[in-house]
């Protein structure tokens, strides 16, 4: 697995092409204020333990997202981070969970449209724990 994430003063998404037949139908545009986003590549050796790497992933989001004193995190599904990738189930299905459990833990938490190619737009701070890489 690998995150990148970025504390973002504004984030916000249009989906614009739609590359998994399965997706949902996404057209709805939103925004987001003063939000950790997670940019998150779930690899295939992830997959061998679904509920270790949503453990992983969780956790690392909410060190992150304490550090920069912000309860709104985005899971983004960007599979651009390294040459290995999970089946796109594994991956949805971790997003899910981690989705589910932040929740749990008192985060405003969304995930942005799976299975499209997003605009993007972002305002991101220059500050140490702005922008922040994990490989597990």
């Amino acid at each position: 697995m690998k995150i990148l994430m970025l504390y973002c003063d504004y984030f916000a998404y249009k989906p614009t092409t739609k590359n998994l037949e399965w997706a949902k139908d996404e057209t709805e545009e939103k925004s987001f204020e003063n939000v950790q986003v997670a940019f998150v590549q779930i690899e295939s050796h992830d997959s061998e333990d679904v509920s270790s790497s949503v453990k992983k992933l969780v956790n690392f989001i909410k060190w992150v997202a304490r550090k920069n004193s912000c309860e709104k995190v985005i899971l983004h599904s960007f599979a651009h981070l390294s040459e290995s990738k999970a089946e796109p189930e594994i991956t949805k299905d971790i997003f899910d969970k981690s989705e589910l459990k932040l929740i749990n833990g008192g985060y405003q938490t969304s995930q942005t449209p799976f299975g499209y190619f997003l605009d993007l737009d972002l305002k991101a701070p220059g500050f140490s724990m702005a922008r922040v890489f994990k490989s597990f």
